[in-house]
């Protein structure tokens, strides 16, 4: 083996004459795992977009409405349930 073959080695070969191997790191395996689930979540909205029933100016305005009504709808499901539990604890059994 001379100097233009150790050139043209890579480093796993190099570790391998040494009798050495790379490690991968959990932040590496980490890294690839959020990468990919993040191109999963671009592909995904995209395709939602693509596949909206409604034009994405209206589909806007409806998501709106239903965040500005998020609150009262919030309080009625908690009187209702509240509502449920102190009726259901007044019950005798």
């Amino acid at each position: 083996m001379n100097l233009k073959d150790i050139k043209n080695l890579d480093k796993d070969e190099i570790l391998g004459l040494l009798g050495l191997e790379t490690k991968s790191s959990t932040g590496a395996w980490l890294a690839g795992t959020l990468g990919t689930f993040g191109v999963g979540l671009l592909v995904g909205a995209g395709i939602a977009l693509m596949l909206a029933p409604k034009p994405g100016r209206e589909l806007r305005e409806d998501i709106r409405d239903r965040l500005r009504g998020a609150p009262e709808a919030l309080n009625e499901a908690v009187k209702s349930v509240s509502g449920r539990e102190s009726a259901s604890a007044n019950k005798p059994a």
